[in-house]
């Protein structure tokens, strides 16, 4: 952990790091970095001047990221959090933990990828249509997440300069408490719209992992839904083929066809989802025919051929 921080500073030609986060924590991987005495260096890094400010961001269950906010004196997390997520991961009931606990909070995935702007299906823009005041759809989502007091930071992708004035825009005038009841309730109609046209419905919560056929269950249900909202067909196949296929992240595959009706997630299932009915579907749009190419061409893409 020195090794990599010394290095991260060096490349950064600087002798510290203001905020400085322990990634993509969920936990199992919470248990593994705390038996590498992950906690002793954070203290070792800030007593020495490296590190002013220590944080982690986080992408598992509920109570996995009350037991990690709990386990240190951390300064601030960064946790996924959007209008379709408040059940999600840490949601709604983590971010009040955390704030509750002192720390501020990071926002990532305030538009969930871009999937709640690009492109935005008819049915959820005839809702957004109805609002008294008009506003884009990444301004509805952004003011929903600054609506909340707890938040500290939002990081919003943007790759075109408008996008820039429109997020500088927005936050200069979104304070915490600022939607009317009435637009509340507009966010909420646009969400169970969004719910209606997701096929499966899938949270992420992940307490369906690990499958013991190894199939990734979350990443499956989450591209399936994806082809249904942005109705790119050749999109979705190259993210299935990369992603659960373990080509972005040199794994072993994680298809839906790798499932043994074993049934375990279905048991686990908080939103009592019949998984390997639902896999079935899966299989049916991603592997029937051209899944071989999809995967070469995923390769190429992710340069990992």
């Amino acid at each position: 952990m020195d090794r990599i921080l010394n290095a991260q500073l060096e490349r950064l030609r600087t002798d510290h790091i203001d905020y400085y986060l322990i990634h993509g924590l969920v936990g199992t991987l919470w248990d593994k970095m705390e038996k590498l005495d992950v906690l002793d260096f954070l203290d070792r890094a800030k007593a020495d001047g490296r590190i002013v400010n220590a944080g982690f961001s986080f992408h598992g269950s509920i109570e996995d990221f009350k037991q990690i906010v709990d386990a240190y004196s951390w300064t601030f997390c960064q946790i996924q959090y959007n209008f379709l997520d408040e059940k999600n991961q840490a949601g709604t009931e983590g971010l009040e933990y955390a704030a509750s606990k002192g720390l501020g909070i990071i926002i990532m995935e305030p538009l969930r990828g871009g999937k709640l702007t690009n492109p935005v299906p008819p049915e959820v823009q005839e809702v957004w249509n109805k609002a008294p005041v008009k506003r884009t759809p990444a301004e509805w989502a952004l003011r929903w997440v600054w609506n909340r007091p707890e938040v500290t930071v939002v990081l919003s992708g943007m790759n075109e300069e408008y996008h820039i004035e429109e997020n500088l825009k927005i936050a200069n005038e979104a304070y915490p408490n600022s939607l009317a009841k009435a637009e509340l309730q507009l966010v909420k109609k646009v969400e169970q719209k969004y719910r209606e046209l997701m096929k499966i419905g899938c949270t992420g919560c992940r307490y369906c992992l690990p499958c013991p056929s190894g199939v990734d269950i979350p990443g499956c249900f989450e591209i399936y839904d994806n082809l249904y909202l942005s109705g790119n067909d050749k999109e979705a196949k190259l993210a299935y083929a990369a992603k659960p296929g373990g080509i972005i992240r040199g794994d072993v595959p994680g298809y839906a066809s790798q499932c043994i009706q074993c049934e375990k997630c279905v048991e686990k299932c908080p939103q009592q989802l019949d998984v390997p009915f639902l896999l079935e579907a899966v299989v049916e749009k991603f592997e029937r025919n051209d899944l071989r190419e999809w995967r070469l061409m995923a390769k190429k893409t992710f340069g990992n051929d």
